[in-house]
């Protein structure tokens, strides 16, 4: 322990002296309240802290303790379905303890020491076992086998180890090392948050992480270990794209992180998510998430501190060898927490007063997302994709946040606010958006879901940008001046963009739609414009083969359930050639 005394306060940050003996990114307690801080920055014996919470009342000469050991999380049974604040303070318990007001300095640790845990070990006595290796699992929930794994950097021979009811504070199995010492080992281990969690090997992602979203599946795919990012305005649907994603990603475990964002739409997550049912398993959502609950009215500082302990947890999943997907909503919201902290500790500005170091932050924070091959001697695949949303102020994607973003990450998925206020949702704008990954997953939906997928996906993004070039024809010289096979071009194009790309979150069908359905979507699209681009001429009613009643039909096919749509699916597609046939007859 080293104590110093307050010698300057200034918002979140308090300079301290006589902090000689402690190291950087150390946590503090501040004043007699003992307030959370952590060390950003060292000279001599001064010390720049940044307190995670609220700093008001405190006074110049008021004592600072230093533990000696940097931000760390506690990782164990108890994380699934729990809700933490950025730093892994169990926030239920808070407020069982201390009312609906977070009061300060409240020490809870992030697990419950009394809850009862069956260990059940895996490996026996005699065995030798690596750093990473599971010694035994705990059922946490239904849906969650909790991989017990011995600690990063101890090895040795397993002396005892004892299956059956224990807590997280008790001793599961003795470890002798290569010296003759004996390590207790609990089903609980402490990691420091700005250190990535080591594995053995990184894989290609070549695995696309399906969300139910047509847009995204279809046309702009992210793939198992990938990153990507949803920058847009306010309004236009970050947090609601995010939440779908959350519900439907065939992910295995989801860390939900808010960063910064406001109260209501935490709100939102914290009583939607318990009541969903898990399409994958029938239960309960939280039943595999986990939350990070910092909003915008909490101290500033707090905010880094939730990237990195959400970031935290999720590798620690993905090390078990499962598939984690991580929100975090919204890393705006962190770069101002930044670039607050940096103007008070008086650093050279970078662009608009964001530090210099804003882009190496960011990276930093992505570049731990992957498919990887776990530590130990029997290595697991797993994979922890990482969602980050972006608020530019007005959309406007060229300031820093955004632009730093972009170099780093794989998937853009570009929200517009003209097709927001259309009523356009999700309203990610086709022209604007990419996927990095669309060619190497092409091959995997091709494979796994129907030969044509990659072919279907290149007529449709062809035909969305062939129409965007017809509007600015039909804006200057007028819609009639267009060939026949234009106008049939411009009306696919519509029903792309409306029968689709147009999904509604809150439907009780349309929410989610699973990539066998959007091939068969994709197809009765395309089928319709062949078809009718095939049989149709110049003297052809155009008005006539929109209004065929098979129109309506592919129009509403997003709504037929999953189990009817074969039967659908072959009845549309027959009644498109022959009404199609029947209006050419006709000379219509």
């Amino acid at each position: 322990m080293n104590d110093g005394t307050i010698k300057k306060i200034s918002g979140p940050l308090v300079v301290a002296s006589g902090m000689k003996n402690a190291n950087m990114f150390d946590v503090v307690r501040v004043s007699d309240e003992r307030l959370i801080g952590e060390i950003i920055e060292m000279h001599e014996d001064r010390a720049s802290i940044q307190v995670y919470e609220e700093t008001s009342g405190l006074k110049v000469g008021a004592r600072v303790e230093t533990t000696g050991e940097p931000l760390s999380v506690e990782l164990g049974p108890g994380l699934i379905g729990g809700i933490f604040d950025g730093i892994q303070r169990p926030l239920v318990e808070i407020m069982k303890q201390t009312g609906n007001n977070l009061t300060r300095g409240t020490e809870i640790p992030a697990l419950d020491r009394e809850k009862k845990w069956v260990f059940e070990p895996v490996v026996s006595v005699g065995e030798r076992v690596y750093g990473g290796d599971i010694i035994g699992t705990v059922q946490e929930t239904d849906v969650v086998n909790h991989k017990i794994m011995l600690p990063v950097g101890l090895s040795g021979i397993v002396k005892e180890i004892t299956g059956g009811t224990c807590t997280v504070e008790d001793v599961v199995a003795i470890i002798l090392d290569e010296k003759g010492t004996e390590h207790g080992v609990g089903i609980v281990q402490r990691w420091p948050v700005r250190k990535p969690r080591p594995y053995n090997k990184k894989l290609s992602p070549d695995m696309p992480l399906l969300t139910g979203q047509r847009v995204i599946d279809a046309l702009f795919p992210i793939a198992k270990g990938g990153v990507g990012a949803i920058p847009g305005p306010f309004g236009s649907g970050k947090t609601v794209t995010q939440h779908q994603i959350a519900k439907w990603a065939d992910a295995d475990i989801v860390v939900y992180i808010g960063c910064g964002e406001r109260g209501n739409e935490m709100t939102d997550v914290l009583n939607e998510f318990p009541e969903l049912i898990d399409p994958h398993t029938g239960k309960s959502l939280m039943e595999r998430t986990v939350l990070i609950a910092n909003t915008s009215d909490m101290p500033v500082a707090a905010r880094e501190a939730s990237i990195y302990t959400g970031i935290t947890i999720a590798e620690y999943f993905r090390d078990m060898g499962y598939s984690v997907a991580l929100m975090a909503d919204s890393t705006s919201r962190w770069a101002e927490a930044l670039r607050e902290m940096s103007g008070r500790l008086e650093e050279m500005p970078g662009e608009e007063g964001y530090p210099a170091y804003l882009a190496s932050r960011l990276a930093q924070f992505y570049e731990r997302a992957g498919r990887v091959i776990s530590l130990g001697k029997n290595g697991r695949e797993g994979t922890l994709s990482v969602i980050g949303a972006v608020s530019p102020a007005g959309g406007d994607i060229s300031e820093p946040v955004s632009q730093a973003t972009l170099r780093i990450v794989k998937v853009f998925w570009g929200l517009d606010s003209a097709l927001a206020y259309k009523r356009h949702f999700p309203a990610i704008n086709w022209l604007t958006s990419y996927s990095l990954y669309a060619n190497n997953l092409g091959k995997w939906f091709d494979e796994n879901v129907g030969k044509e997928w990659s072919a279907l996906r290149k007529d449709i993004l062809k035909l969305l940008s062939e129409e965007a070039e017809l509007l600015e024809m039909v804006k200057l010289i007028g819609m009639d001046s267009l060939s026949a096979k234009d106008r049939i071009k411009m009306e696919a194009a519509r029903s792309v963009r409306e029968d689709f790309l147009h999904q509604l979150a809150f439907h009780e069908v349309d929410t989610y739609t699973s990539p066998e359905k959007q091939l068969k979507m994709m197809k009765l699209i395309m089928e319709f414009y062949e078809k009718s681009v095939a049989l149709t001429n110049n003297e052809t009613d155009i008005n006539s083969l929109v209004m065929l009643p098979v129109r309506e039909k592919i129009g509403r096919f997003k709504y037929i359930p999953e189990n009817e749509t074969e039967d659908k699916y072959n009845e549309i597609k027959t009644e498109i050639t022959t009404e199609i046939k029947e209006l050419v007859e006709r000379g219509e």
